[in-house]
């Protein structure tokens, strides 16, 4: 920290998706913070993947906002990240650049150690906090790589029925003129490579689409 520069409370939450509502995470710091008359300057936002921390909101607040002496709050470990390597890091950055980090479901974070007079209970709720940091990292992880294992067993099952290629891609519309088009196809007044270039459709979709007239007729 440059000068005497008065300690922050920040606070940083993340969602995966858009979709997800940002609310329940913000409402829970906020309230923290009122019931333990914490003067919480700011929350930070970010609505995108854990699994790595390119994140622009995130990216603001960690190198152009947060100094030594300054607090960073968040509700859960998994919102800070989900790749334990990567998380751990994080952890580790924030220590060397006296940044405390309190994580509302970890009792232990919430705890000024630098303020207990016993320096050895200090050392040992520290080493307790960091094998839970740890913990909870390694449990983040482990969600992200059982919610992956589930997606690629289930691509697989779709491959395997034959489904993926239809799920896989998005739906193709059918040109305004494929009506008109289709009847001179199907008459044999043009053929199929000029039916193609009428409707500007390349031979795996305009097929693809026969094959659904053919099995709605």
């Amino acid at each position: 920290m440059k000068g005497e520069k008065a300690m922050k409370y920040i606070g940083y939450h993340r969602t995966s998706t858009k979709e997800q509502h940002l609310d329940r995470g913000l409402a829970e710091i906020k309230a923290y913070c009122e019931q333990n008359n914490i003067p919480l300057k700011k929350i930070y936002t970010d609505q995108q993947t854990g699994k790595n921390f390119d994140r622009p909101r995130y990216t603001v607040m960690k190198e152009d906002v947060l100094e030594a002496g300054d607090v960073l709050i968040i509700t859960e470990l998994d919102r800070l990240g989900r790749s334990k390597k990567d998380t751990m890091k994080e952890i580790q950055h924030y220590r060397d650049n006296g940044i405390r980090l309190m994580v509302l479901e970890l009792p232990t974070t919430l705890m000024d150690l630098s303020k207990m007079d016993n320096s050895l209970q200090a050392m040992m709720l520290e080493t307790i906090n960091n094998m839970m940091l740890e913990l909870y990292a390694s449990m983040a992880q482990a969600e992200i790589e059982k919610k992956e294992k589930r997606q690629r067993e289930g691509i697989k099952a779709k491959k395997d029925r034959g489904e993926w290629e239809d799920y896989g891609r998005p739906s193709i519309e059918k040109p305004d003129n494929w009506d008109a088009v289709i009847a001179q196809w199907e008459e044999k007044e043009i053929t199929a490579v000029e039916a193609m270039k009428r409707l500007g459709l390349k031979k795996t979709s305009f097929y693809k689409l026969v094959k659904a007239d053919k099995a709605t007729a």
